[in-house]
């Protein structure tokens, strides 16, 4: 049977209906924004599907007025004829039956992100209300579900009498195609904690999306915003690598790329290093995110860091160096794998880490070869790898020694902490927390502000590290790092522990200017890049010190922006008195208090990490080493700053 036969006969249904909605976290994650995002992935990956097995090439997918979402593809269709068994619709099988879909052999597709069935069914299961339409044979079939009930009977239309239709006249086809599916739903505000889609969350999966599939144009429209967008790299995975990598300098000239199919699997890769210190490595099973890893990644860092190790013993380039490692070929490596495989085992529902065991040894032995005939093929660029890498096992044991010291000097308990610190008095986590202040103007003020009993203040003193920039022992190396650390008391990186972690709160106050917001950010990428866990764990925190006082009479408001300032004022009439505050260090002790430290008055952000990969491109661009990105982002982003401050 050739692939392009699909029709009711390939509809299958291995189990009957669930009750999705009783338990919609198994299906889709949690009911929250990620859970509400899924649907829309759900339905995507169908489409994607279909391109893949070579009868689609685009997706439209189109953000309501009304709350709805609509996702069109140009491939065959979902079948609507009556099926030879189950005596109904496929259409309306696929939409309301579990485990049905035209994905369990291989007959109608190799590979595929989802179950034709599973997917859209647990949509439908989960949408107030829902409409299918198909195009096939020349007419216009739909039908309408709500809560995942059917809500009468699949309808055909001819082609040219759509507009007439009381329900078609009000779809838009944006897809000239003579076949088709268009999935249209509106999510259950029954079911979800909020029904409000994020343009942005869905441009992001888009855009990852059109590079795993450089064969697809992806278009987005938002009705509300008037926004839209298209992503197709026909770069594919290389063009992947630069986007991780902007903000950069690039080891290579070239992305090195290769493909190759064992065993019914399809391995996929393109690898670059660059001149940050930290590994990039994104990982995907037939398009579905695998941040947790898997066997295809530990296959892939193995035959990686085999073939390198294997070239520079063969070629005598490590005399002298009896400690290269894995870690250290792999330092500033930016890399993207995607295999393509059939009944790919995931752990956990959320399917974010692989787990068939055969496809590590398939990898493995991929890369290896194809990375060894690489290195071997062009030996400048090999050599290039092992110096980088010979390089990164020296700042290994540097930045070894330097956790050792930190180490040895957390363990002498409070005596060995820094003399700038002024500790509370109180050693309960849940109760303690610490300012970190810039200069020691602010920090003197803060001294004499805080509560004694919980509250801790650290002022900073010199110029602060761009870890972005620094290799961990020159990062490990800075005094004012190497207090930080000293001061928390949890270690860093993956030896970092909560269960010692002295303060529950680790609050960030500086300037309400540019300087501040440096610093700021400054000590947010150490954070981020050595810390992480303390952001994950809410622990991290900015301060919001006001940025005016304003007096008439005895009366004193302090205000956080010009236009609460501006509407004060007026609400106020004459003989205002305003003051714009500069820097910490103008406010007296009992101002700092009431405003910044108090926490019956002052105003706290926590800080959260809401897409590690977005937030990661992020930090690459704004604190790496090109200009030009960091320039483009400012110039792309400055209408979402309320105020800058020169």
């Amino acid at each position: 049977m050739s692939l392009d036969q699909y029709d009711a006969s390939q509809i299958q249904i291995l189990e009957g209906l669930k009750a999705v909605r009783k338990v919609p976290g198994m299906y889709i994650g949690n009911t929250g924004e990620g859970g509400l995002h899924h649907l829309v992935y759900e339905v995507v990956d169908n489409c994607v599907d279909e391109a893949n097995a070579g009868f689609a090439d685009k997706v439209f997918i189109t953000l309501g007025r009304d709350g709805s979402v609509t996702v069109e593809d140009n491939g065959r269709g979902i079948p609507v004829d009556i099926h030879p068994q189950y005596k109904r619709p496929a259409l309306e099988i696929v939409l309301t039956e579990l485990h049905s879909g035209a994905k369990f052999d291989k007959k109608v597709y190799k590979v595929t992100g989802g179950l034709h069935g599973v997917g859209v069914h647990v949509v439908n299961a989960l949408s107030e209300k829902l409409i299918a339409v198909i195009k096939r044979n020349g007419n216009i079939y739909y039908e309408i579900f709500r809560r995942g009930i059917p809500d009468g009977h699949l309808i055909t239309v001819k082609e040219d009498e759509k507009d007439n239709d009381p329900i078609l006249k009000d779809i838009t086809l944006n897809l000239k195609s003579e076949s088709g599916t268009t999935i249209k739903f509106w999510p259950d505000p029954e079911i979800f904690q909020e029904t409000v889609y994020s343009y942005e969350i869905l441009e992001r999966r888009m855009r990852e999306l059109a590079y795993l599939n450089p064969n697809i144009f992806f278009e987005m429209r938002d009705e509300r915003s008037g926004k839209k967008d298209t992503f197709h790299f026909s770069g594919g995975l290389s063009e992947f690598v630069s986007y991780l990598s902007e903000g950069y300098d690039l080891l290579l000239k070239e992305t090195i790329r290769g493909q190759e199919e064992k065993s019914d699997v399809v391995v996929e890769f393109a690898l670059q290093y660059s001149s940050n210190s930290m590994e990039v490595m994104k990982s995907f099973v037939n398009n579905i995110r695998t941040d947790e890893g898997g066997t295809h990644v530990a296959g892939f860092r193995t035959g990686l860091s085999k073939a390198i190790l294997d070239f520079a013993k063969k070629n005598n380039l490590v005399k002298g160096v009896d400690n290269l490692i894995g870690d250290d070929v792999r330092d500033g490596l930016v890399a993207v794998l995607h295999i393509k495989m059939y009944n790919p085992q995931f752990e956990g529902q959320t399917k974010e880490k692989l787990g068939n065991g055969e496809i590590k040894g398939i990898v493995q032995s991929i890369l290896e070869s194809q990375m060894k005939f690489y290195l071997e093929s062009y030996p400048h660029v090999a050599n290039l790898i092992v110096r980088r890498a010979l390089m990164a096992a020296e700042a290994r044991e540097a930045s070894r020694n330097a956790k050792e010291l930190i180490k040895k000097r957390s363990s002498l308990g409070t005596g060995s902490m820094p003399g700038k610190l002024a500790d509370c008095s109180s050693s309960d986590p849940s109760k303690t927390e610490i300012y970190i202040v810039e200069g020691d103007s602010a920090g003197g003020s803060a001294k004499q502000a805080r509560n004694r009993e919980y509250q801790a203040v650290m002022p900073l003193r010199g110029k602060i590290l761009n870890v972005e920039k620094a290799n961990d022992s020159k990062t490990f190396a800075n005094q004012i790092i190497k207090d930080l650390i000293i001061v928390l008391g949890t270690g860093v990186g993956d030896e970092l522990n909560l269960d010692t972690l002295r303060y529950g709160k680790i609050i960030i106050m500086t300037d309400a200017d540019v300087d501040g917001a440096h610093i700021r950010t400054l000590l947010l990428t150490f954070f981020y890049r050595h810390a992480l866990k303390l952001i994950k764990n809410g622990n991290i925190y900015f301060a919001e010190p006001p940025l005016y006082r304003v007096q008439k009479g005895d009366k004193v408001y302090y205000v956080y922006s010009e236009e609460e300032r501006d509407k004060i004022v007026t609400e106020l009439g004459k003989n205002v008195v305003t003051q714009r505050f500069k820097g910490l260090g103008e406010m007296n002790p009992e101002q700092l208090w009431d405003t910044a430290m108090n926490p019956d008055t002052r105003r706290l952000v926590r800080v959260d990490v809401e897409d590690a990969d977005e937030a990661d491109h992020t930090f690459s661009i704004l604190m790496g080493d090109k200009v030009e990105p960091r320039r483009r982002f400012i110039e792309e982003n400055a209408k979402y700053v309320e105020e800058i401050d020169f």
